[in-house]
């Protein structure tokens, strides 16, 4: 708005200005001061300013109360300055000019990653005003913004990582603590929930998914919840098959469930391997442990052909052996709980068994002492297993609620031991089906 919009707004008497009334006369006590020539004033007392009292307000000097007639004069003195100091107000705001206001600068929002919004805490940052005039500031300003938006984009990849690898040495360091202050979990039969998950099952999973590159079907079929009984084949001179089926189950089940597996006696009799049996989960083949475990409703996986089946030739390769006594089933009937056959193909190929040298392993007393084409010629080497394809598929439960009554029944006990062997087979011959070469991706 410009001086003379201003002016016109105003009423017609604001252009009319009071005269100047003369300025207060100084009062010393009751009698006024004579005003002297600048030149008669002395040095002291312009030097130094005299002190107002506690009844006169500041800036007037006196000493005692004026009477009634200097009183008034002086109020007359008084009034007149206030008059001529809004007279002047008056005068000034009208001759003022309204203020320019700068127009403001719109900045482009900046992008923030929602993962780094949530952490920090909102900051208001103030708007920057544009210079009036220029046109090409706000384009600028969406330039900058897309690029800052870039940065953020390709900063958050990196950002990620770095938070996945703090919680990473944040986990690890609580973990190192928990284990040293000893304040961890350990059921009665020494199965240690945090030592399996946080060191076995990683260490396995890379076996199994990058060098076995395992596939798995039907784990629906797999109990989510109560205890439950699976019985597989077994093979592979070393027990890796078991151990695959354990990381199977645990990350491919909805509710990531452990399988707590039943082992020879010779796997608890070794010094060291019986207590990594213990912690993940293991425990010795027979029937009273293994109807506790059901009974508590844990998952237990039992291999029937024993050593027979992992110390067998190639030449006789996926063939199932003689499946015992059928102990796995009457601990199963007595229980109630159901049988879940599975069938495992890939672990016949990773140490292909060309012979077994009886007298040495008699000597050394092991049920076996296998020959293959990489041991024991190639010393330690030889114990690299390899590449094979896996493929592991759970068959549908066969249930046993219905027959509690004949667990003692030797009849009912082989009858259901062979139907878990014959599906067990067929169910293999559909793998092997599907994989025609042991060693494709």
């Amino acid at each position: 708005m410009s001086q003379d919009e201003f002016h016109d707004m105003l009423p017609g008497h604001a252009e009319f200005q009071l005269p100047t009334p003369p300025p207060p006369q100084r009062v010393n006590g009751r009698r006024p001061i004579p005003e002297k020539p600048a030149a008669e004033k002395p040095a002291a007392e312009e030097a130094t300013p005299e002190k107002p009292t506690a009844d006169a307000p500041a800036g007037e000097h006196a000493e005692e109360r004026p009477t009634t007639a200097e009183h008034a004069t002086s109020a007359e003195h008084a009034t007149s300055a206030e008059a001529a100091e809004s007279t002047e107000t008056v005068t000034l705001a009208a001759e003022k000019p309204a203020p320019r206001v700068a127009p403001v600068k719109k900045v482009a929002a900046k992008r923030i990653p929602a993962k780094k919004a949530a952490r920090a805490r909102p900051e208001t940052r103030p708007e920057q005003p544009e210079k009036p005039g220029s046109e090409s500031a706000a384009g600028s300003g969406r330039a900058a913004g897309s690029q800052s938006a870039a940065d953020s984009e390709s900063a958050d990849g990196r950002e990620d990582a770095v938070d996945v690898w703090d919680r990473r040495v944040a986990d690890g360091l609580a973990f190192l603590r928990r284990r040293l202050a000893g304040t961890y979990r350990v059921d009665e039969f020494g199965f240690d929930a945090e030592l399996t998950d946080a060191v076995f099952h990683p260490m396995l999973r890379v076996l199994y998914r990058d060098w076995f590159r395992t596939e798995v079907f039907g784990v629906e079929n797999v109990p989510s919840e109560g205890g439950g009984l699976v019985v597989g084949n077994h093979s592979g001179t070393i027990a890796l098959d078991a151990l695959m089926l354990t990381t199977a189950l645990h990350d491919r089940h909805p509710q990531r469930r452990h399988l707590r597996l039943l082992g020879a006696d010779l796997v608890f009799r070794v010094p060291g391997m019986s207590e990594l049996a213990r912690a993940a989960g293991a425990t010795v083949a027979c029937n009273p442990d293994a109807e506790r475990l059901m009974t508590s409703g844990e998952l237990v996986g039992v291999f029937p052909e024993g050593f027979k089946g992992i110390g067998k030739k190639f030449s006789e390769r996926y063939k199932l052996q003689r499946f015992g006594r059928g102990g796995f089933v009457s601990a199963a009937l007595r229980t109630g709980t159901p049988i879940v056959p599975v069938a495992i193909v890939g672990a016949e190929e990773i140490y292909p068994i060309l012979a077994d040298l009886k007298p040495l392993a008699r000597l050394l007393g092991l049920p076996y002492f296998p020959v293959t084409p990489t041991f024991p010629w190639l010393g330690p080497l030889g114990m690299i297993p390899l590449p094979s394809k896996w493929m592991i598929r759970f068959c549908p439960p066969i249930p046993t609620a219905h027959l509690t009554e004949y667990a003692d029944d030797p009849l009912v006990v082989y009858n259901l031991a062979d139907q878990v062997r014959e599906t067990i087979q067929a169910t293999l011959h559909e793998l092997l089906q599907k994989r025609p070469d042991p060693f494709a991706r």
